[in-house]
């Protein structure tokens, strides 16, 4: 087995077992990432001579006996909105270009300083996380491993592709609307939305306040789920985490699925679902209903809703976070320092914000303005509610809800950049879940003609990230997808 073929788990074992040494997995990690690299750009920022001296460190530590934290040096991609102490902390933008955080977010403290896990670098992203292909990035696209013509999804496709061709086994990303859902589909890897309150946002550059939520992505459940148990859990340090005890993840996995009854939602297999993800899923479906699973139709009768109530949340909030970018309070400011000073302001923002960013705030703004703040605003603040009951109705009925995670495979780098209303419409099977604040797991189900992934969505109720990681572990082993790699791995890079 080539080295890069490892789950973390197992690299983990071998380090533990002194097969290999950190510095060893260190080392051919950024040896994976020089091979490949110039094909996908995963990363914006690298730190091997910072990463190469912990590795050192926790490799003499390790020799005298001293705990160097659960997770060994494992070698992490880290999305570029998570705060990482004097790391390039940039959102993709040419506003925050050179910003260096002075302390580490929470999820960071947690694997990092606590669990020993060792940052690779900064991995690309849209602008601010506001897309779904990572086009909108300004240091340029990342591209798809299964076909580098193709996206990788957003706003996590850095996280998903360094995961998806060996560069590293597990990443940090956000989802916001689907942000790790989605590139996780499109690159055929395991992507974990936790629960909203479940994982510490401190340290995190939100996007949207009361949708943003920090999650790991994998090539399998396993590793989600371990990272999981690191970085869950109550900060004092961010007032909307839950102070609700953290499940072993890791030990639930095998329970059995004999008559657990789960969820399809008749509207999220409608228009717009492309045959071969329909028919992959379903597939799916019926195989836990072999694992003894029982399986039961359900309605979402405000689905319909979610794109414009999501967007129109998502843009306001972001509109607000965003006003602090002026290159003044913070950000690079324009050269050109004529006029007044909102004269400058404006022109800095023109400069510095991509056209997708700049799109999003004059949006946000215009709900939040005087006379359309009631109109849009709070009217999509109460179909919210509504959409929130739709779950709570459906899960009187059953454990967990079992859908496609995108209603397409991936796209061609370029193809909806000049149609921003379609690419939103990509995020319809995704966003409800983060408008109810609930937890989704999104794991490889199968392949259209073209070999590209297809997506497997498991929603399921507040703080129940066990049964969703328990449903996906045993349908993962049963399909057995989740050590096929994609094909640049085969090119003789």
């Amino acid at each position: 087995m080539e080295f890069y073929e490892y789950m973390a788990y197992e690299l983990i074992e071998k380090i533990k077992t002194k097969e290999f040494t950190i510095e060893e997995v260190i080392q051919k990690s950024f040896q994976r990432i020089e091979e490949t690299e110039k094909k996908l750009h995963s990363f914006v920022h690298l730190h091997k001579t910072e990463a190469l001296d912990k590795a050192k460190k926790l490799d003499n530590n390790l020799r005298e006996g001293k705990s160097i934290g659960k997770l060994y040096g494992l070698p992490f991609g880290i999305k570029d909105l998570i705060c990482v102490k004097n790391s390039p902390t940039t959102c993709g933008s040419k506003i925050l270009e050179g910003y260096l955080p002075p302390y580490n977010a929470t999820v960071i403290e947690h694997l990092i300083e606590k669990e020993g896990a060792i940052c690779l670098g900064r991995t690309n992203m849209d602008e601010f996380a506001m897309g779904s292909s990572t086009e909108n990035s300004s240091y340029g696209p990342t591209y798809n491993p299964w076909d580098i013509e193709c996206v990788p999804g957003g706003s996590s496709g850095g996280s998903a592709t360094c995961v998806a061709s060996g560069q590293t086994s597990v990443s940090l990303g956000t989802d916001t609307g689907g942000s790790i859902r989605c590139p996780a589909s499109y690159c055929g890897v395991v992507g974990l939305k936790p629960t909203y309150g479940r994982v510490s946002r401190y340290g995190l550059v939100s996007y949207a306040n009361s949708l943003d939520q920090i999650g790991p992505l994998s090539r399998c459940v396993y590793d989600s789920a371990m990272i999981l148990e690191i970085i869950a859990g109550h900060d004092p340090l961010d007032s909307t985490t839950a102070d609700i005890k953290v499940d072993n993840y890791t030990q639930e996995l095998k329970n059995s699925l004999e008559n657990k009854v789960l969820g399809v939602p008749k509207e999220f297999f409608g228009e717009g679902l492309e045959k071969d993800v329909k028919d992959r899923v379903t597939r799916a479906i019926k195989k836990l209903d072999s694992l003894g699973a029982k399986t039961i139709e359900i309605s979402f009768p405000h689905l319909e809703y979610a794109i414009p109530t999501y967007y129109l949340i998502a843009m306001s909030e972001a509109s607000s976070n965003l006003a602090r970018y002026d290159g003044l309070r913070y950000g690079e400011m324009s050269d050109d320092l004529s006029g007044d000073i909102y004269e400058v302001y404006s022109r800095t923002r023109a400069e510095k914000f991509g056209s997708e960013v700049r799109r999003r705030i004059i949006l946000g703004s215009y709900a939040l303005s005087a006379g359309y703040y009631d109109m849009f605003y709070i009217k999509a603040l109460k179909v919210r509610t509504l959409i929130k009951n739709d779950f709570q109705e459906a899960f009187k009925h059953c454990e967990a809800i079992l859908c496609p995670t995108m209603p397409t495979t991936a796209f061609k780098i370029g193809e909806l950049v000049d149609d921003p209303l379609k690419m939103y419409l990509m995020d319809i099977l995704t966003c409800p879940v983060n408008l109810a604040g609930l937890p989704a797991l999104s794991i490889p189900c199968g392949f259209d003609t073209n070999n590209l992934p297809i997506g497997f969505q498991i929603i399921g109720n507040y703080f129940d990230e066990k049964s969703i990681l328990n449903i996906g572990y045993l349908l993962e082993q049963e399909l057995n997808l989740y050590r096929k790699m994609a094909p640049i791995m085969n090119r003789g890079i």
